[in-house]
């Protein structure tokens, strides 16, 4: 049985000597962390990468934590915790109606931090057994029934098209190598077999599959599916 892969955190914050910081105390932690030094760029890194944490100072310049936080709610429920320099009660009040699910002031402990993130982690542990399915342009894939449908149409997959795109939705937004593909979807068949389903699945759901937009391929690394993961909701 192969290993939970570690939780994903982007710290977000335009203080290099802080970004570098929390960043290499949160993965001693066993954390995987990505950083990114203000607003626009954390953005566009969740274009790409589905994150389990967001960390994010509040006092940056362009946009602002609660710009970015403004945002992030509208496209995703993606944790938030929020760092500032300023602990007064509006603008914890303010970052909450925002969405953030939790509020720290500058100067923190770092092990206050870690708590905190820990307590985030586990309200939200029920997305990390995995998406129900996964969203990209006008396509919806069904993990369960591994079904792919087009703006709701029914689309038919070969079983190791199929096997592929299930194994890339599990971890929308990352790259999963071309051994662990076949391992997964090629039945042990090489990397050459998984380089041929690919270029068959790109031939279904890409517009131009020279130029693909979904089925990225990562050089060096493997292949990526660029998709929103969609969840159930938690009952109980």
């Amino acid at each position: 049985m192969s290993e939970p892969r570690p939780h994903h955190v982007l710290v977000v914050d335009d203080d290099d000597r802080i970004r570098t910081l929390l960043a290499r105390f949160l993965r001693e932690k066993g954390l995987r962390v990505t950083p990114a030094p203000d607003g626009a760029h954390a953005l566009a890194l969740m274009e790409q990468i589905s994150f389990d944490l967001i960390i994010l100072d509040v006092m940056m310049p362009g946009l602002d934590g609660f710009e970015v936080t403004r945002r992030v709610r509208e496209r995703a429920a993606t944790p938030i915790l929020l760092l500032t320099a300023r602990g007064e009660p509006e603008d914890r009040i303010r970052g909450l109606s925002l969405g953030a699910d939790d509020y720290l002031a500058k100067p923190f402990e770092p092990e206050e931090l870690v708590l905190r993130v820990q307590a985030i982690l586990r309200r939200s542990l029920p997305r990390r057994l995995g998406p129900a399915r996964v969203s990209f342009g006008e396509w919806m894939f069904e993990m369960a029934t591994l079904r792919l449908t087009r703006d709701g149409q029914p689309v038919r997959l070969t079983g190791g098209e199929a096997a592929l795109l299930h194994a890339l939705a599990a971890q929308p937004g990352e790259p999963v190598s071309r051994a662990a593909l076949s391992e997964r979807a090629a039945a042990g068949a090489g990397e050459r077999a998984v380089d041929v389903q690919i270029t068959r699945l790109r031939r279904k759901v890409e517009a131009d599959p020279k130029a693909p937009v979904w089925v990225q391929t990562v050089r060096g690394e493997g292949y990526r599916l660029v998709a929103e993961p969609v969840y159930e909701p938690v009952r109980g």
